[in-house]
């Protein structure tokens, strides 16, 4: 269910420095799927569209753009209109790159490249349905220096809901449909913290955390349960140096009035399980590629 300009959140796109081990990841790891390849970049889905997240071949690591689906094309016209008269620069009036429809990207706070566009090409996951895999991609975490900033653009530009407020300007969860929330926001370093994919059930979710546990890595913290949110969740660090969160169980809401719920800084908004949280938890993170990277790409 939508309400706002943007419909969904879209995909995500990573430059890297090795995008075969990010590939490697994500398909083995996490269960995507390729759809589409050629040197120095892949685009992979869960769902059944052309991409949920691309790679990119880099000199860095950091994020490259994030994508989100405008409600119509009314809509994407009123978007582009809303970022005309805001600072932020226009990239460009089109798609960046395969199988998505009427597009435009801009530079955003902090330097985050967004693209907004009206739909995707449909392809049906290979692999087919009930694949040892996620439903979806579901939504990021970012950690803007300046979180209040980034709350506004998102609320007055981007048309997005606030559904939860942690302690004094610490972090604002945010929603562009049902889900709880499509972009999270806590105060950090600047960071794109994590990528998060939807799967069934914490039976589905544990099977992620065996894969990765049989190929020598780490789950980083989990599985938790959620204040904010609800969802359980687990969470390990793929190649590229961004943090990949698993989830079940996100809250849903409906009504597009509901004031957002208040949390203090010192409740169980982070986990209702347990206080403990490992400190290097939020240290993990990409930044924004460099804007001449986005561009000359």
């Amino acid at each position: 269910m939508t309400w706002g300009l943007i419909a969904q959140m879209g995909h995500v796109s990573i430059q890297t420095t090795d995008v075969a081990a990010s590939v490697v990841d994500a398909t083995s790891l996490l269960g995507l799927h390729v759809n589409e390849a050629s040197d120095g970049v892949a685009y992979l889905a869960g769902a059944d569209v052309h991409h949920e997240l691309s790679y990119h071949g880099g000199e860095l690591n950091g994020i490259d753009r994030i994508g989100l689906v405008a409600a119509s094309p009314a809509a994407l016209r009123e978007l582009y209109a809303r970022v005309k008269r805001t600072d932020f620069p226009i990239l460009s009036g089109e798609a960046d790159g395969p199988g998505v429809a009427e597009a435009f990207s801009f530079v955003g706070p902090e330097g985050y490249v967004f693209e907004i566009y009206t739909g995707m090409e449909h392809v049906a996951n290979p692999l087919g349905r009930g694949a040892s895999g996620p439903d979806r991609y579901g939504h990021i975490n970012i950690h803007p220096q300046d979180v209040v900033a980034f709350k506004d653009f998102l609320v007055q530009v981007l048309d997005f809901r606030l559904s939860d407020v942690i302690g004094d300007d610490f972090a604002y969860f945010l929603r562009c449909n049902s889900d709880h929330h499509g972009i999270a926001l806590i105060r950090g370093a600047g960071t794109l913290h994590h990528h998060a994919w939807q799967v069934q059930s914490a039976t589905e979710l544990t099977k992620v955390c065996d894969r990765v546990g049989a190929a020598g890595r780490e789950i980083i913290w989990g599985p938790v349960r959620h204040g904010a949110g609800h969802n359980i969740a687990c969470y390990y660090v793929e190649a590229s140096g961004a943090v990949v969160e698993i989830y079940t169980d996100l809250e849903q809401i409906y009504d597009d009035e509901r004031p957002p719920v208040t949390w203090g800084g010192n409740d169980n908004w982070f986990n209702m399980w347990s206080d403990f949280r490992p400190e290097s938890f939020r240290m993990h993170g990409l930044a924004p590629a460099p804007i001449s990277s986005v561009i000359a790409r």
